[in-house]
């Protein structure tokens, strides 16, 4: 019996949500009953600690056709791109910019197509970044997948995706995000249907259809919650409710079915003879969820100068240090600029953070070219950046009498604490633009002691 995605979602950010596929599956006033409804079995999955403070504390209720034990023995699993080895190469204080990966051209799925571009810490050290970006043409065909290291924010870049866990199902398009919580089994599929061998949607005859590319950010500390929003006050930014968390589904699926864990920075594989999605109802708070990034409430100056880009956070991993986080997820979505006497695209600066960012569609206004949709860039602690020549120019003689339309764009940056440290195969992908660093050149020297601004 395949997954009914008939069923809609729950809303909220971090409830206590309560869902079953089949009436009667969830206990009453308890969470293990000695037998459970329908011949389930009762499971705990618990995302913290079990002491960790009520406000902090994620676990659910799982109630499943077979416990998650019931697998054969894990093995290694070679995989040549998708990994933790942070330690590689010497991290580099260069500004560094890719070009997009290319979509692929033999069958690959979700796993196959992960890349891994650069991070820090790791799952022993319970802080850092992982971050890989991902090219697929097909759907996980009898494969199913979860992370034992750190939850997955998955940020699409071309083409929907439908991820199938054990909790219920999460249709996403880009502009959308899903996060999928440590530990958590699922499945990607592609709803547009499979690409051939040569690229092509052979579902659905729709050229680019069936293939998909993205990035995905794994978070090997605390997990990812809500910005505080202090002085804002209790609106803008991204809303409780705006986050939506997938009803129960299940399969009841019999076969020859392959399990990828990853764990401690390595892949590892079993067999096991039953698809993992077989979870009929459950109650709890640790669970995947999706956010669709247009919803988003951007605020800004309306005076003079602009905040920090900070007011862009939608999701924070708090570190042990008050104020500054293992990791913030911000957006630059669609939005006006006013600020007058201002610069108003992003400062020249360097950062105590280090900054890594992604493009999802449109330009963005800091860099007029060479900075495109599924490209990448990596400026590390104290590296100078800011806007290219042309963007410097164009800005510093603008006319600030009428506001600036940032439209169709999304741009996004994950942001740490610690020094980002490419892969030795980021370091020498044919993507890495060799001549970033000449966007600044042109920048030309304007100064001049007896006049004011």
């Amino acid at each position: 019996m395949a997954i009914d995605v008939s069923k809609g979602y729950q809303s909220g950010f971090g409830n206590e949500f309560a869902s079953e596929a089949i009436a009667g599956t969830l206990p009453v006033g308890q969470n293990s009953p000695q037998r459970v409804a329908h011949g389930l079995y009762a499971e705990q999955l618990s995302g913290t600690a079990f002491t960790a403070p009520r406000h902090s504390n994620r676990r659910s209720w799982l109630y499943r056709i077979r416990p998650a034990a019931v697998h054969e023995p894990f093995q290694p699993l070679a995989h040549a791109t998708f990994h933790n080895r942070f330690d590689e190469a010497p991290a580099t204080p260069n500004q560094l910019r890719w070009d997009p990966l290319p979509l692929p051209t033999q069958p690959t799925d979700f796993i196959d197509g992960l890349v891994t571009l650069a991070g820090n810490g790791g799952p022993a050290e319970q802080g850092g970044i992982g971050i890989h970006v991902y090219t697929a043409n097909r759907s996980m065909q009898g494969r199913f997948f979860y992370d034992a290291d750190g939850e997955l924010l998955i940020v699409p870049q071309q083409g929907r995706l439908r991820l199938a866990t054990e909790l219920g199902v999460i249709e996403l398009e880009p502009q959308e995000i899903a996060v999928i919580p440590r530990g958590v089994r699922f499945r990607v599929d592609l709803p547009d249907g499979d690409a051939d061998a040569h690229g092509s949607a052979s579902a659905t005859g729709a050229g680019s259809a069936g293939v998909a590319r993205g990035y995905v950010c794994e978070n090997f500390g605390a997990l990812l919650r809500l910005p505080d929003l202090g002085p804002i006050g209790s609106n803008c930014l991204a809303n409780a409710r705006d986050f939506l968390t997938p009803e129960a589904a299940y399969e009841d699926i019999e076969g020859a079915f392959e399990l990828v864990a990853k764990f401690q920075g390595g892949l590892w594989s079993a067999k096991i003879g039953h698809s993992p999605l077989d979870v009929v109802g459950w109650h709890g708070n640790y669970a995947p969820y999706k956010y669709d990034l247009r919803r988003f409430n951007t605020i800004g100056s309306i005076s003079v100068d602009h905040p920090d880009p900070s007011i862009f956070t939608v999701l924070t991993s708090p570190s042990d240090t008050v104020g500054t986080a293992n990791i913030d997820f911000a957006i630059f979505p669609p939005r006006w600029l006013v600020a007058q006497h201002t610069f108003r695209p992003p400062w020249f600066h360097r950062n105590v953070a280090s900054e890594f960012m992604g493009l999802i569609t449109g330009v963005y206004d800091a860099k007029a070219e060479g900075f495109v949709p599924g490209g990448a860039s990596l400026h590390n602690c104290m590296s100078g950046h800011g806007p290219d020549a042309a963007t410097f120019e164009k800005a510093s003689n603008a006319d600030l009498s009428r506001p600036d339309v940032i439209g169709g764009t999304m741009a996004f940056m994950f942001e740490t604490r610690k020094v980002i440290r490419p892969t030795q195969q980021a370091l020498d992908a044919p993507q890495l633009q060799k001549n970033y660093h000449e966007c600044w050149q042109g920048i030309a020297k304007h100064f001049d002691a007896g006049c004011k601004a």
